[in-house]
């Protein structure tokens, strides 16, 4: 590692002030990505800011329908959370399938959608559910969150505080996962709104990231099954491609994921 600079943040107001006194500063939270590439040499912040101790930004709530979950979460609380459970299940099946033991006990929530690697479970979970980011400045709806692979909306020093869903009346999930990572391949998220309207989010696929497939969404609209699926096709020519698997490989990976998760959703 490069020399750097360790600050214990205890408030929001206080990590963000210290991240915007020092140059090339950098939030540190379950630091399951940063600090592995700080130890290969790809990153070299000046100064890093821990989170962990920042009361405000862990715990779960469920109030009427409304979930919260502050960003310093881990992913095994999120994993069995009983209101988690009963509230969005797809969810919980997500968190509960993240990486190992460790990484579910040290990654959070708030630093993989921060991270947006285009293999990660989280942002198909959030995009599906029409989740909304609250940061330290502004609230910002999924849609408008997730811009490119490894990009955000995030600006110069904004800090994610906590993420907000509406809990939908049915979701669902599954991923093929590298089996030595298990980083998605390719997952799919599936969640049927109030209002009858269907989000259906890729992760592990999409060149650019995390991406909805509008066909799959206006299918399942009209019949919410597995065999609604039948007759989407899923173009492979903005998939990826690499030494795990085929564009092709991926595009067939998706609608098979899809019809789990929609199995799963029940």
């Amino acid at each position: 590692m490069y020399q750097t600079n360790y600050h214990r943040a205890s408030s929001v107001e206080d990590a963000v002030k210290l991240a915007s006194a020092n140059d090339e500063a950098k939030y540190l939270s379950g630091g399951q990505t940063l600090l592995p590439t700080m130890k290969q040499r790809l990153a070299a912040p000046s100064d890093l800011v821990d989170l962990r101790h920042v009361g405000e930004m862990k715990g779960i709530s469920v109030n009427g329908g409304k979930i919260r979950i502050g960003a310093a979460t881990p992913h095994v609380e999120v994993a069995t959370s009983a209101e988690i459970a009963a509230a969005c299940p797809g969810l919980a099946h997500l968190a509960a399938h993240i990486g190992d033991p460790h990484v579910r006990h040290m990654g959070t929530i708030g630093g993989s959608i921060a991270n947006n690697d285009p293999a990660a479970d989280y942002p198909a979970g959030l995009l599906a559910l029409n989740a909304t980011i609250v940061t330290n400045s502004r609230s910002i709806s999924a849609d408008d969150f997730f811009t490119g692979m490894f990009d955000t909306a995030l600006e110069e020093g904004e800090l994610i505080v906590a993420v907000e869903i509406t809990a939908p009346a049915k979701s669902g999930y599954a991923k093929f996962p590298n089996p030595a990572s298990r980083y998605a391949l390719t997952g799919v998220f599936v969640a049927r709104h109030g209002d009858g309207s269907v989000r259906v989010a890729v992760t592990g696929a999409g060149a650019d990231g995390v991406f909805r497939h509008a066909g799959m969404e206006q299918a399942l609209a009209s019949n919410f099954s597995a065999d609604a699926l039948d007759g989407v096709t899923v173009d492979d020519s903005d998939l990826m491609a690499d030494i795990h698997a085929s564009s092709a490989y991926r595009a067939n990976l998706v609608k098979v994921m899809a019809k789990r998760a929609v199995a799963a959703a029940g």
